[in-house]
């Protein structure tokens, strides 16, 4: 891949997820026509847009939110863009197609000044969700945060183990559970017990 664009802004997506489902994310990267030469040098060139580098040469303290603006040039223009209003605060939502997930959308919350309050893939407008009924439901890839919070409702949200990371807390058939995502995509539920393990299902 000679340019950074949606085909390796995905492969930076992969990079993350691979750390919970390293085969899923290498049969994608595979779809993609990358190497893994290919996913290390998109990483690279995400990371130096997210950190760049200070005239002496290195990386200053991460950014908690990114520029839309960032997104906006690796993407592209959105396939769409909506005001949306959480609570007191209004946004702008916009959406891009992923061609690894077609019933996905990589989504943008935005403030009024371009900063980024949050990224992540949901589903596309008008796109069946999957129908999560039991844990046994939750297969990797198959769902998003706000399928699992809609459909194991209530959940606690947990903080993640990294920026991308996202876990939530349930109960289902008595016992408690915890769904794990990155970039909003669930790569795994594990079944919490009382003495505050969590053990994969």
């Amino acid at each position: 891949m000679t340019f950074f664009g949606r085909d390796a802004f995905q492969l930076v997506l992969l990079r993350r997820m691979s750390d919970f489902q390293p085969e899923l994310a290498d049969e994608a990267r595979r779809r993609l026509g990358a190497s893994l030469a290919d996913q290390r040098e998109a990483n690279k060139r995400w990371q130096a847009m997210v950190l760049p580098r200070t005239p002496s040469g290195r990386y200053p303290q991460p950014r908690s939110r990114g520029a839309l603006a960032r997104y906006r040039s690796v993407l592209g223009a959105p396939e769409s863009s909506e005001r949306r209003t959480i609570g007191d605060l209004e946004c702008e939502a916009l959406l891009w197609p992923v061609s690894l997930w077609p019933d996905l959308r990589f989504e943008v919350l935005a403030a009024p000044d371009g900063a980024v309050w949050n990224e992540w893939l949901v589903r596309a407008p008008g796109a069946p969700g999957p129908a999560l009924e039991s844990p046994e439901d939750l297969r990797p890839w198959s769902a998003t945060v706000d399928e699992v919070a809609r459909a194991f409702a209530p959940v606690r949200p947990m903080e993640g183990t990294a920026p991308t990371r996202w876990r939530l807390a349930f109960a289902a058939r008595g016992g408690p559970y915890v769904a794990e995502f990155t970039y909003g995509l669930l790569q795994r539920v594990s079944s919490g017990e009382s003495d505050g393990a969590v053990r994969p299902l």
